[in-house]
């Protein structure tokens, strides 16, 4: 009960703060899993991206969060595992010993959509989005059938800049795009390139980069 009064209230609080906005206009909300991929300047993103979503939506969307920031601390602990019900993934590569991807399919399987972060940290410099981890590739590999649906966030990162802890209050906007699909026999570069780009297409004023992005490293 507690749990669930938390997470309302913070949804209530981004809605008041941002007066956030949802525009769908590649697909239209519908109850069945999805993986809503979006861009990441901020630990509130997920909030936003949840307050975007129908209300019958959001119990049943699940935020995929860095388990070594969200559990280091008991409140961090709570927001993220009982009031949002978050996927934690291990990022270190060379420590962990379960497959990040894993715990994402399995929550799927339960009838989850995701959202998920495919840059796999905070975009603070001055690149509009930065390359994708291959975490992405890998899910949409082990389920096909999931409609991968890319998310822009508008603003955010100017209410809640790095460093701060009272947000600005600020209109943002949540744009859903076209759905995506891998395609058969699309290799790791490739779809986190067309992924990266349908992303970015999303973008209020889009111009094109000049120099292609590269495939991060998982």
């Amino acid at each position: 009960m507690i749990d669930n009064i938390v997470a309302v209230a913070a949804t209530a609080a981004a809605h008041l703060i941002t007066g956030v906005r949802g525009r769908w206009q590649g697909c239209a909300p519908e109850p069945r899993p999805r993986i809503y991929f979006a861009n990441h300047a901020s630990h509130g993103d997920f909030i936003l991206i949840r307050t975007a979503l129908p209300p019958g939506l959001r119990k049943g969307t699940r935020p995929v969060a860095a388990a070594d920031y969200w559990l280091r601390s008991a409140a961090r602990r709570y927001i993220a595992v009982n009031a949002f019900n978050a996927v934690l993934i291990d990022r270190n590569a060379i420590t962990r010993t379960v497959d990040p991807v894993e715990p994402m399919t399995k929550a799927l399987d339960e009838g989850a959509s995701l959202i998920l972060f495919p840059e796999g940290t905070r975009n603070t410099g001055g690149q509009r989005l930065l390359p994708f981890k291959r975490g992405i590739y890998y899910l949409a590999q082990r389920r096909p059938d999931v409609e991968l649906v890319p998310v822009w966030i508008d603003n955010l990162n100017r209410v809640m800049p790095k460093g701060e802890f009272v947000p600005v209050p600020l209109l943002c906007t949540v744009t859903f795009g076209a759905p995506l699909h891998l395609e058969e026999g699309e290799h790791k570069a490739r779809f986190c390139e067309r992924s990266r780009a349908a992303l970015l297409a999303l973008a209020p004023e889009h111009e094109e980069e000049t120099q292609p992005a590269k495939v991060a490293a998982p």
